[in-house]
């Protein structure tokens, strides 16, 4: 009477883990599903971006520049520097609010309905302080690379612009890793400063780089 009773449990047991088993695969492949597009798709929009920045590095390099073109006067180099300055400040005051909506600025508390309304409108007014300044360097000067400070400047400007088109497919993407966007904004704000610096800087520093 006692032999029999093992075997019925050793199939029990055999059933039980089995049965755990594809329990724990049908709990892990989802995710895994999951997982794959949004690299996929975070692959789609970095090549985006880059294909974007080369676009506009190679229509820059095979331009003919127009030094007697000038959107600004006859010294487009002020009032670019203060685009420039303008577009900085407003970068930094996204980049705050941004920290505001995750919930990261220090005393700030819980962000009001707002700030994420600001923080859009103040990423369509960098976006707009840009594109006068982009024109009349793409036209009258194209990509350059005749110095270390015009090459960064003219290399990071087209950055700039598939920066601006990664961050704008990450904002209306979903699943997609929550470190995601906040790297695109700060890469924006990040080459915004290049930017000022290489440009707005030097002509407020009498053409010269301070080195910081």
């Amino acid at each position: 009477m006692n032999l029999s009773w093992p075997l019925p449990v050793v199939k029990l047991n055999g059933t039980a883990a089995t049965a755990a088993r594809l329990v724990q695969d049908d709990m892990t492949a989802p995710d895994a599903q999951r997982g794959r597009p949004s690299r996929w798709r975070l692959a789609g929009i970095g090549l985006l971006a880059l294909g974007v920045a080369a676009a506009l590095y190679v229509a820059g390099r095979l331009h003919q520049p127009d030094y007697t073109f000038s959107m600004f006067g006859g010294d487009p180099i002020p009032p670019k520097s203060l685009l420039a300055t303008i577009a900085l400040a407003l970068a930094g005051v996204q980049v705050l609010l941004a920290l505001w909506i995750y919930r990261k600025l220090p005393l700030a508390g819980s962000p009001p309905r707002p700030v994420p309304v600001a923080h859009r409108v103040t990423g369509f007014a960098v976006f707009g302080l840009t594109i006068p300044v982009a024109v009349h360097c793409l036209i009258a000067y194209g990509v350059q690379l005749t110095s270390p400070r015009v090459a960064i400047h003219s290399i990071a400007g087209c950055f700039l612009y598939g920066a601006f088109a990664a961050k704008v497919l990450l904002v209306h993407s979903r699943r997609l890793p929550g470190w995601a966007l906040p790297v695109a904004g700060g890469t924006l704000a990040i080459v915004i400063g290049v930017l000022w610096y290489t440009s707005a800087l030097w002509y407020y520093n009498g053409y010269r780089l301070p080195h910081l």
